[in-house]
């Protein structure tokens, strides 16, 4: 190993106490603006991920909902399904039903009454306040699913719509559904 002369800088004086790397002390309150900064651009990222999750579903940064075509199918073009037993399994039917009423636990009432149906959620619609129970369904070969349930249920009427597109076949109850007798 190289030995080095001595110089001025390998005599340190015995009054100086520092030792490691010469750093002045931390400032107070410099933790703060470091969460604030993080803080900020949290918020902005979940902010601009909702703006484009909403942008992706097709609504405006405040929520509106996107534009929903329902055609209001008067005359049956379809003959109605008496029997859920007959549905092709290929068809891939799933029934969502929704309460739209305030009956608590009308639409678990309403899945036990359709017995034989391939009922799938059973779920609270956000407006509890719906006056006549419709069927929806978003493809035509579905109406004659649609129109069986209405017979099934006792009540309602029967639309065709893209309002509900997580389903086939969407129940909304409304106050006219009255659930069968217990027994």
């Amino acid at each position: 190993m190289a030995k080095y002369p001595r110089d001025q800088f390998d005599d340190i004086p015995v009054d100086l106490a520092r030792v490691g790397a010469h750093r002045a002390p931390a400032r107070a309150g410099r933790g703060w603006i470091t969460f604030a900064w993080a803080a900020l651009f949290t918020g902005l990222f979940v902010i601009g991920g909702v703006a484009a999750l909403n942008a992706y579903r097709g609504l405006s940064f405040l929520g509106e909902a996107p534009p929903v075509t329902v055609t209001p199918s008067v005359e049956a073009t379809a003959d109605p399904v008496l029997d859920p037993a007959l549905i092709d399994p290929g068809r891939a039917i799933s029934i969502t039903i929704l309460n739209g009423t305030s009956t608590i636990d009308l639409e678990n009432v309403a899945g036990d009454a359709l017995v034989g149906w391939p009922v799938g959620a059973r779920l609270v619609a956000s407006d509890r306040t719906e006056e006549t129970t419709v069927v929806y369904y978003s493809n035509p070969a579905d109406e004659d699913v649609a129109r069986g349930l209405v017979i099934a249920l006792g009540t309602g009427e029967v639309l065709e719509s893209t309002a509900y597109p997580g389903a086939p076949v969407t129940v909304v109850l409304g106050a006219d559904y009255l659930p069968p007798p217990a027994g």
